[in-house]
């Protein structure tokens, strides 16, 4: 029996609205819906078509209902603002990543959730709890995603097909996860990261992720958490010159405007100087891109050791998108696109994906 629910799945995945997927099938739209509500079944040449304009592998439709990921679950940014089909594309991308992080836990020892319980403190000092847990002291933080996924939090990327969608974080049966954007600049993307981290920190469980408050309490976390008090104002000369901010936000690996974002609010920066370092950086390109910024952007180093171990397997990116029944092409959209090739030669013995699960799981070392 095909799971009905599979088919609205698929369609939010692709953000598509009854009336295109009904264009691209060639079936009525009342056809569709009567799929999505399991009152017919489609015939298998329109399953076919289906499937090709979904871009799903046919035996998708035949797994389990996925239970969706609740909206008010998700730290949307600007949520008013964020058209439905792009959000619940997302949230569907996040879910079926849900699927391969359940996948890869029954087969690794991950690492273990080490998000603080802090209480309701401020953001600035909540950063600076946060740094003194993890023992970072006041030193620049050189990897955000590599820092998150150490403490076990679960990093995934977002498809690059909805760049309107920014990261988010959530929980899931205990378990912290953020999923980024990848088409943003290296400096906005590290960023995201600490702005998600700074939710999970902020709002645990029990607390609203979305609305006003909760952004402005994320970002000030995430201003304070990448660019400590102390190490901005050991570094930094009160109203420092354009230059001198370009040259600054090297040692943070942050955007030019977000290092004098938090220059103002360390009152380095008066309010004229503010504004006209804004409209100087403006007028450099920094307002929408970060020239001479990082060469590349932060990947995830857990889904890199994964897929090394399960390449020296033999293990593929096709086995484990068979196993999910999702193409390689969905599959690496939510990896950062990794890429994982079978193992040459001939003379080494190939091993299942069920095989590394019968086994004892490894551990991943990660390192911060």
């Amino acid at each position: 029996m095909i799971t009905s629910s599979r088919i609205t799945t698929a369609r939010k995945r692709r953000g598509l609205t009854l009336a295109e997927l009904s264009t691209r099938v060639g079936v009525s739209v009342q056809s569709l819906s009567n799929y999505e509500r399991g009152r017919t079944e489609p015939t298998p040449d329109t399953l076919a078509r289906l499937a090709a304009a979904l871009d799903f592998p046919e035996s998708f439709f035949f797994q389990p209902d996925l239970e969706p990921v609740p909206l008010e679950a998700v730290s949307f940014r600007a949520r008013s603002k964020l058209a439905a089909g792009p959000r619940d594309a997302a949230l569907w991308a996040s879910r079926l990543a849900l699927e391969l992080h359940a996948w890869i836990d029954d087969r690794f020892r991950l690492p273990p959730n080490g998000i603080p319980t802090l209480g309701r403190p401020d953001p600035e000092t909540a950063a600076e709890m946060v740094r003194a847990r993890w023992g970072l002291g006041t030193a620049p933080i050189s990897n955000m995603v590599h820092l998150l996924e150490a403490h076990g939090v679960r990093v995934f990327s977002l498809p690059p097909e909805y760049a309107d969608v920014d990261a988010f974080a959530m929980w899931r049966d205990g378990t912290p996860f953020v999923f980024l954007n990848t088409l943003k600049t290296p400096e906005r993307g590290r960023f995201d990261a600490a702005h998600e981290l700074g939710h999970l920190v902020l709002h645990g469980e029990d607390r609203s992720l979305a609305g006003p408050q909760a952004e402005q309490e994320a970002n000030a976390f995430a201003s304070a958490f990448l660019m400590p008090r102390s190490s901005v104002m050991e570094h930094m000369p009160n109203a420092p010159l354009v230059q001198q901010i370009l040259r600054g936000k090297k040692i943070w690996k942050v955007a030019a405007l977000a290092l004098t974002y938090r220059l103002h609010d360390l009152d380095m920066l008066s309010d004229w100087h503010y504004r006209r370092a804004c409209i100087d950086l403006g007028k450099l390109g920094y307002r929408r891109s970060e020239p001479s910024g990082m060469p590349s952007r932060e990947s995830s180093q857990l889904l890199d050791k994964v897929f090394t171990a399960m390449k020296a397997k033999g293990i593929t990116l096709h086995d484990v998108a068979r196993d999910l029944h999702v193409s390689p092409e969905e599959l690496s959209s939510w990896v950062f696109g990794l890429i994982v090739t079978a193992r040459t030669g001939t003379s080494h013995t190939s091993h299942t994906s069920a095989d590394l699960a019968d086994r004892e799981r490894p551990r991943l070392s990660l390192v911060r």
